[in-house]
């Protein structure tokens, strides 16, 4: 089970990705595609063109964890932005595992408190 804090960064490769590619195949595309460190203690999150399955690269401590989800119905609301990546909370990606829109209209926001009185 993939546990994150709520501060931990998560990463979307946008559009879609060929979900044949095992670990060192995505590890490569977040190193050399995307510019970023496939060691960090960040989960990279991929979808296939039909957006119902995916696969969760996630390095931890000394090997990688593959994660890998196939839905028997429906389509995950996956974006399709032009950039890249896109970084969303460990909150928003329960949502889309969930089947949720990235940006729920009906979540309570963020509050950050600054005094109790």
């Amino acid at each position: 089970m993939l546990t994150l804090s709520p501060s931990q960064r998560v990463y979307l490769a946008c559009g879609s990705t060929d979900l044949r590619k095992s670990i060192d195949g995505l590890a490569a595309l977040v190193q050399e595609g995307f510019g970023l460190d496939p060691f960090s203690p960040c989960p990279f999150v991929f979808c296939n063109r039909e957006r119902n399955k995916l696969k969760i690269l996630y390095w931890e401590h000394n090997g990688f964890w593959l994660f890998y989800r196939r839905l028997e119905r429906g389509t995950f609301q996956w974006p399709s932005d032009k950039e890249r990546t896109f970084n969303v909370s460990s909150r928003e990606l329960r949502w889309l595992l969930d089947g949720l829109a990235l940006r729920q209209q009906q979540a309570h926001s963020k509050v950050t408190a600054e005094t109790v009185i």
